[in-house]
């Protein structure tokens, strides 16, 4: 692997956390630069260096953020915030003209995957997708889901029992849709896309317990159905990179997609631990020309419990 620098976006949160985690546990040698726009993120102490940026649609982020690639000699982005992504996505050129590569998907792609409305009228004719709507009268059934057209992680996902919670929700919510309630055993598959948008494997896990839509209990299973239905829809998308897609169960066992995240997850570390570091790999691909000569690792089927671990600042 050539030795560059690595700036990774979102430091705050448990995705950018995982990213430099990940390239901290590979045989990476250059620099990991963080950013965030809170002074407080845990992901700046594990870092070599960082920076304390504006949001992506503040006036001043892309001066600030170039600055940073020129300074730091960044030869690659690796966002893994999902409001960062469409900055960098928007500003792509712009940031290749300074000399780094960022890791995202084109702006048509984030915007399909950030409308759960539009994810299913995009995916739902070719894939198995969990009935969506923008009308609670076209699922006339009890219990259903409400969440936020677009939404990101489980803020303000409501499981409606009778109508009186649906009352409440139509009353306090707004751009909400519904989706087919699904009882059964739910994943996250992490993808991983080469640089020309085309898959090269997928990790499913299982999520036995999760905390504000973070998986904190999970248990890889490797799954040939899942991993191709996973695959496919990348591909479909046009994602470049990372992506994970969740999943859910039906009562009668009916495996559907739920909602696909263009970038790394929160649970990306499981995947890493269990064999595949797809940070890593993203980088040996640079390195050697895209997916050229990569080798696909071999992927154990562990369990990984997650916990709180303290920072100090003096």
């Amino acid at each position: 692997m050539d030795t560059f620098n690595v700036l990774v976006p979102g430091a705050g949160g448990p995705a950018g956390i995982n990213t430099i985690k990940s390239l901290r546990l590979s045989l990476f040698k250059g620099n990991i630069v963080s950013t965030d726009s809170n002074s407080l993120s845990a992901g700046f102490f594990l870092s070599d260096f960082y920076y304390v940026i504006p949001p992506y649609d503040d006036k001043f982020f892309v001066e600030k953020l170039l600055k940073i690639i020129k300074e730091q000699n960044i030869k690659v982005l690796m966002p893994s915030s999902g409001f960062d992504i469409y900055g960098y996505s928007l500003n792509y050129d712009l940031i290749v003209e300074y000399g780094a590569i960022p890791i995202v998907s084109r702006r048509k792609v984030l915007e399909i995957c950030r409308d759960k409305l539009l994810s299913y009228k995009f995916l739902s004719n070719k894939f198995p997708f969990a009935f969506t709507c923008e009308y609670h009268e076209k699922i006339d059934t009890f219990p259903l889901i409400a969440k936020p057209r677009f939404g990101k992680g489980s803020n303000n996902i409501i499981k409606i029992e009778n109508k009186l919670d649906l009352k409440y929700v139509l009353g306090k919510f707004k751009n909400m849709i519904f989706q087919e309630y699904l009882p059964g055993t739910e994943y996250t598959v992490d993808v991983l896309s080469d640089l020309t948008e085309k898959p090269i494997m997928a990790i499913p896990r299982i999520r036995i317990d999760t905390k504000a839509g973070i998986s904190v209990k999970g248990k890889i299973k490797r799954d040939l159905m899942i991993e191709n239905l996973c695959k496919k829809t990348a591909e479909t998308l046009g994602i470049k990179g990372p992506c994970c897609i969740q999943l859910k169960e039906s009562e009668n066992g009916e495996l559907k997609i739920i909602e696909i995240n263009p970038r790394f997850g929160g649970g990306t570390i499981f995947t890493t631990l269990a064999g595949a570091n797809f940070p890593a790999m993203l980088l040996e691909m640079i390195s050697n020309n895209n997916n050229n000569n990569l080798i696909i690792p071999k992927v154990s089927e562990v369990t990984v419990l997650r916990y709180f671990e303290e920072i100090v600042i003096e």
